[in-house]
């Protein structure tokens, strides 16, 4: 059972990982999602900066993962890229697709988001926008 975990999580991660390509227009479309859900433009016009992951892959069998790729901008100039990854031990099975921003208050914030290995934690599963 662990090695087909394992294998379910290595297709997983190849096929979401950097051979997936997003094209430019989906990072826009993504913001301009964003950006147009309710009250989350006071976030663009109040944030320092923002990373925006237009698609990340989750899934697991016993062992999960989730990746994506991300572009990070600042006061609206976009700075680099960043990834996101997640492996997770425990009960589940499936798996999904979905996008997600990061809004940085200040410049301090920023510093720390774009400095190296930036880490947080939080297990939301179902989100609509």
């Amino acid at each position: 059972m662990t090695r087909l975990s394992l294998r379910a999580l290595a297709i997983l991660l190849f096929i979401s990982g950097p051979y997936s390509v997003c094209m430019a227009d989906e990072y826009e479309t993504t913001i301009g999602v964003f950006r147009d859900a309710g009250e989350s433009a006071w976030f663009f016009e109040n944030s320092y900066g923002y990373a925006v992951f237009p698609t990340i892959g989750k899934g697991g069998i016993g062992i999960g993962g989730a990746h994506g790729t991300g572009r990070v901008y600042a006061q609206g100039e976009y700075l680099g890229d960043a990834t996101m990854t997640q492996l997770t031990v425990g009960f589940q099975f499936g798996g999904q697709a979905y996008s997600q921003m990061i809004f940085l208050e200040d410049e301090r914030a920023f510093a720390s988001f774009t400095s190296g290995n930036f880490e947080f934690s939080a297990q939301a599963t179902a989100v609509a926008l």
